[in-house]
């Protein structure tokens, strides 16, 4: 009797930990091991790179049940970064963000759809230039452990996607320079 008792009371404390194991854990994108960046073309020649030096961005991931992570992000726009500073200024400027009017730009998950072992969609709200516009994108989960400098919990994804600047009023120049977008994300992300 003794013994089922001490078994009885052993599991019952092991209880707890196994709860905190699976609850949704929270991670906060690296800024030095993230990149947040955008294409577009120029009058059909080239595809112009871009990216956003400033970002916060948070990830809220459920290891159970994937479908119930969330991620949220929010970048202020004056911190592009195309290597050219008179296009930063202008892209800055009322002909396309309005940084003075609209200074950031946010996202948020409203939902995950697993497409495969690493693989996802990842569905959410765009909030760019006053306009908030649904987007998916594409997650691939490059990896999951203690980071080896580090030692906390880390992960690491790559996102791709479209947007149609157009759709959040930004038309300036189009067709010439490109109404499709592409976003590009990879980012690591630790347990704070």
């Amino acid at each position: 009797m003794a013994r089922i008792k001490t078994l009885f009371l052993s599991l019952f404390m092991l209880l707890p930990a196994a709860a905190v194991s699976a609850a949704p854990v929270e991670y906060v994108m690296d800024k030095a091991h993230t990149h947040i960046g955008l294409t577009w073309n120029h009058l059909g020649f080239s595809d112009f790179r871009a990216r956003f030096r400033d970002f916060d961005g948070t990830l809220v991931l459920d290891p159970e049940a994937p479908e119930n992570s969330r991620v949220e992000v929010t970048i202020p726009l004056d911190s592009i970064d195309t290597n050219v500073p008179r296009l930063d200024e202008h892209l800055k400027s009322a002909d396309f963000f309005d940084v003075a009017k609209y200074p950031v730009a946010t996202f948020r998950s409203t939902r995950i759809e697993r497409t495969g072992e690493k693989t996802a969609r990842l569905h959410g709200e765009l909030t760019l230039h006053g306009v908030t516009r649904p987007v998916v994108l594409d997650v691939r989960l490059n990896g999951m452990g203690e980071h080896p400098l580090t030692h906390k919990p880390s992960v690491g994804f790559t996102a791709e996607g479209v947007v149609k600047r157009s759709e959040f009023g930004l038309t300036a120049y189009v067709p010439m320079v490109s109404d499709e977008v592409h976003l590009f994300i990879s980012t690591e992300a630790s347990v704070k």
